[in-house]
């Protein structure tokens, strides 16, 4: 038996999680400067997972998200420990920050710093972590034990 959905729950987190990842999108990038970064992004963006989870379960996260958990956790700690230990190779301390800056035709001046690479890769990984306790959350222990369950199949 499936268990009966809210119309209303479920309208609400869909018109909420497009703007709360857009909201996380933005704190990643307004943190260096601002308050915010990629925990902070990570968090609202797992929150907005979370809705969703809450509102449709686990099949309606992995839906949602066609990756796996730990391909999130490997991009963002790759980008994380490169963005930390790349400065290393030129001489520079772990986590020296470069700034880098373009005057491209229709976004105009970008800036782009090695803080924000690093933000990147914590955001990732937060968002990995979320999804992989809710993939913790919605497996059935018996199933990855391999024992019959309760209706004997």
């Amino acid at each position: 038996m499936t268990p009966r959905r809210s119309l209303i729950l479920d309208s609400t987190v869909r018109l909420v999680f497009d703007a709360a990842l857009v909201l996380s999108v933005y704190l990643l990038f307004a943190g260096h400067n601002q308050p915010g970064g990629g925990f902070v992004g990570g968090l609202v963006a797992a929150a907005a997972i979370a809705l969703r989870y809450i509102a449709g379960g686990l099949q309606e996260v992995r839906s949602m998200v066609p990756a796996r958990p730990w391909a999130f956790l490997s991009v963002g700690l790759a980008l994380a420990s490169g963005a930390a230990l790349a400065p290393m190779l030129l001489g520079n301390a772990p986590l020296d920050q470069r700034a880098f800056e373009w005057d491209l035709l229709l976004l105009g001046h970008v800036k782009l710093t090695s803080a924000t690479v690093f933000d990147t890769g914590v955001y990732l990984i937060v968002i990995g972590l979320v999804l992989m306790i809710f993939e913790g959350l919605g497996e059935d222990w018996r199933d990855l034990q391999g024992a019959p369950s309760e209706d004997g199949s």
